[in-house]
């Protein structure tokens, strides 16, 4: 055995080995690539290379993109097929193919993450948004798709420079499942429907030519950028007390996974029609998500109708053989069993340096391999990567960190502040109300740490520093050393500027050291002595304190809100709070805006922020939404946890003052005349009295073209322009066991001006908006009396659903 093990060894080495050169290789030999002559199919760059492009039927562009893939592909031995299914495929000269790099970010912004992107003399910048968290708090789509605009007009510009791919591995789509979890920052928060709201509009901001958003046929949509939906699916653990992600095993129920999981995947590809999904490390339920064909093929390929390919999160094959040892597959059987489950392209080597022996060991199908790497090539037609597109060409150094994306990356960053605290209407201040101010915390003076993670380097950097030092005269003190404030010997400087200064600013928490990816959090307080320099510069402050949070996942900062006698002295010194994300380049602008009153936040917290105690009741590796009642395990996210919080999801502040008006009818009836071919289904009741004759239909079952339509009246009663998140929820009917709170169906962000209203109008799909998901996995609309509810206004619609033969 030992023998035959070193031998193995020794012929897997010489593989990776062989395969290492030949990337390697690839390049330094001379290849032409598409960036000198703008694409591929160029006849003078065929000719450069000694070959006639008419030769090559994969250049006509009279033929359509599967055919030409088709004829690209087929010229190509079993080798150099294998070589193109890595995310660095090597190209293949003899047929006029260069080498592509697959793998971008564009998260936030173009980011130098990736084997496709680099920044240097030429292109030394690109510019730097908020991070998802921060945006999506700003609940405003228009905001989310001119982000996703913004970055692929750079990208395109960058790729025509020569310094970048045209395929992005974004956005981040997973939804926060567990306030622990390293990687809030890059996702759009923790309910499912805003999640896909989010994803759909990025998507669209990305990938979308303007005048060319709809075609005849989606599969050949042109596109200005590719986006990727990730991670897919069930995928929210990082590093918890040694659960990693490259071995966690995700128990998940049906239910679950239907119902939060998989919806926003369903939102990216149905209405953002992306080009990517990317399939994540864990597995589910046994299964690692890179191999499963019902999670691949059958659900995102066959029920979605995706058009693109589906990519491996970096090195995930590798993982299944070495870490999740599944079936105890060798490398040749692991490559077969991912590409029939539909995985078109590795971020790894497995596919290129095994692929070629599955298939000569029969392990899988040559035309396998072609099938993917027709899906490959379709999309980079699309792109333009052979063929060019003429719009997008004229784009260059010009449209990277322009006027207009910088002032987009300041406005994204005041639309997400959220105003946690505002006690005797201290804020905002007038401009130089305070002559001397002292500016504190380990995050005053943040540049870098305003990025989060999967970021650029930015046009320029404004911390909190710089933008407040417009406004006074500033005495700065960090008052830790580092985010991780590991003593109090910082405190006492930092309270001696708070006793000088007419008023304090302190600036604290979060950065990629305490939550990122792959290493998530063991509890929700500030790190080490952060409390501290809280507390006892707000005792020794002359003047009054306003507390900025950076933070991607919510603190418990209960102690600075609590009435307790104890603190009450602090927690009236401690005037306002605004939490501010991870703000991108221009935070420190949008902060002094926010407390100089230049802007008005409007922004609203997309999680829940619980209380520390929350993560002593349950492990972060629980996957259900829901109690588990036999563990006293607490539900998770806003729709099933009714436990107290320090904040709400969807809470914030605003200096002015809103009140709703319904000006439609306040009642509603959808009544379903049923066929014989169209069931009830049963449900679960806690008490007989709520049962209904026909409890539910399978949404599926029926033709769901019923809407509901309201008009909501939002009147601004301060004296303060401003804009305010219109949230809309429904409500299921009473005593159905094991259904959501609430759950959001619609929201709006709408600027009124002071003392005037806005009219709102909503169109709800019935099915859509008024679903529940059973514990089978099944998608119902119950019967009874639903409430459709206007954010936490008493304002609300009754909606009565019925079911007849």
């Amino acid at each position: 055995m030992a023998a035959k093990s070193f031998v193995n060894v020794v012929n897997i080495s010489s593989l990776v080995f062989i395969f290492f050169v030949t990337s390697c290789l690839a390049d330094f030999i001379p290849d032409p690539v598409p960036n000198k002559f703008g694409y591929v199919c160029d006849p003078k760059r065929f000719a450069l290379m000694g070959l006639n492009m008419a030769d090559f039927a994969y250049c006509d562009t009279t033929l359509s993109y599967e055919v030409r893939a088709k004829d690209l592909v087929d010229r190509m031995t079993l080798t150099e097929k294998a070589h193109q299914m890595g995310d660095k495929a090597t190209g293949v000269i003899r047929i006029g193919l260069p080498r592509y790099h697959w793998w971008s970010e564009a998260l936030h912004g173009v980011s130098y993450i990736g084997h496709g992107t680099y920044f240097n003399e030429l292109v030394p910048n690109a510019t730097s948004f908020p991070t998802v968290i921060h945006t999506t708090a700003a609940f405003n789509q228009s905001l989310w798709k001119a982000i996703g605009q913004a970055a692929s007009t750079e990208a395109r510009a960058m790729y025509n420079l020569g310094n970048a791919g045209l395929t992005y591995w974004s956005p981040v789509i997973n939804p926060v499942r567990d306030p622990r979890w390293g990687r809030i920052t890059e996702t759009p928060g923790e309910d499912p429907f805003v999640v896909g709201t989010y994803a759909a509009n990025f998507v669209r901001g990305l990938q979308d030519i303007e005048g060319q958003e709809q075609t005849n046929d989606a599969r050949f949509r042109p596109l200005k950028a590719s986006a990727c939906c990730k991670h897919y699916a069930a995928y929210d653990v990082d590093n918890w007390k040694g659960v990693s992600r490259f071995t966690f095993d995700a128990k998940v129920t049906e239910q679950d996974m239907v119902e939060t999981f998989l919806r926003p995947f369903e939102m990216c590809v149905k209405d953002g029609d992306a080009s990517s999904v990317m399939c994540s490390y864990n597995r589910v339920n046994g299964i690692p998500t890179c191999a499963d064909p019902i999670l691949l093929k059958e659900i995102v390929r066959e029920q979605w109708k995706f058009n693109g390919y589906i990519v491996s999160d970096c090195d995930s094959i590798q993982e299944i053989v070495e870490r999740h040892k599944w079936l105890n597959d060798t490398a040749e059987e692991a490559v077969a069993h991912t590409l029939k489950a539909g995985l078109d392209l590795d971020c790894g080597d497995y596919y290129p340096v095994y692929l070629e022996n599955s298939v000569k060991q029969g392990k899988v199908k040559e035309e396998e391999i072609d099938r993917s790497l027709n899906y490959l090539y379709v999309v980079l037609m699309r792109l333009g990567f052979f063929d060019g597109i003429p719009s997008l060409m004229s784009l260059g150094k010009k449209d990277i960190c322009s006027e207009e994306h910088i002032e987009l990356a300041a406005e994204a960053s005041r639309q997400g502040a959220v105003l946690l605290k505002n006690i005797e209407a201290n804020l905002p201040w007038k401009p130089y109300a305070h002559k001397n101010l002292a500016v504190i915390g380990p995050l005053a003076n943040a540049t870098r740490d305003m990025l989060g993670n999967y970021e650029g380097v930015p046009c320029r950097y404004v911390s909190p520093l710089d933008g407040l030092s417009a406004h006074g005269q500033v005495t700065y003190e960090e008052g830790c050393e580092g985010i991780k404030c590991p003593t109090d010997k910082l405190i006492f400087q930092a309270t001696q500027a708070a006793k000088q200064a007419d008023a304090t600013i302190l600036v604290v928490g979060t950065n990629l050291k305490i939550e990122a990816e792959g290493l998530d959090r063991d509890d929700l307080v500030l790190p080490g002595f952060q409390n501290q320099l809280i507390t006892q510069v707000a005792v020794a402050s002359k003047g009054p304190v306003i507390l900025v949070i950076m933070s991607a996942g919510g603190v418990d900062i209960s102690q600075f809100l609590n009435p307790d006698r104890n603190l009450e002295y602090i927690n009236k010194k401690i005037k306002g709070i605004l939490w501010v994300g991870h703000p991108g380049q221009e935070g420190g602008r949008a902060i002094a805006d926010v407390i100089y009153g230049k802007y008005n936040p409007g922004g609203r917290l997309p999680i829940t922020w619980y209380h520390n105690d929350y993560v002593d009741k349950l492990p972060m590796s629980s996957m259900p939404l829901r109690p588990v009642d036999s563990l006293s395990y607490p539900g998770r996210t806003y729709k099933f946890f009714n436990g107290s919080t320090v904040y709400p999801f969807g809470y914030g502040l605003s200096y002015t003052t809103f009140s709703y008006k319904l000006i439609t009818s306040r009642n509603a009836a959808i009544n379903i005349k049923l066929d014989r071919l169209q069931h009830c289904r049963n449900l679960d009741y806690k008490d007989k009295k709520f049962e209904q004759p026909c409890p539910a239909v399978l949404v599926d079952d029926i033709i769901c073209d019923n809407e509901i339509t309201f008009e909501v009246q939002v009147q601004n009663t301060g004296d303060r322009d401003g804009s305010e998140v219109l949230m809309v929820y429904s409500k299921p009917p009473e005593g159905i066991i094991g259904t959501h709170i609430k759950q959001v169906v619609g929201f709006e962000r709408v600027f009124v001006p002071a003392k005037q209203s806005q009219k709102v109008k909503f169109v709800l799909d019935a099915c859509k908006s008024l679903r529940i998901v059973d514990n089978k996995g099944y998608t119902l609309l119950p019967s009874g009396l639903h409430k459709i509810l206007l954010g936490t206004s008493p304002e609300a619609i009754q909606v009565n659903v019925s079911f007849a033969k």
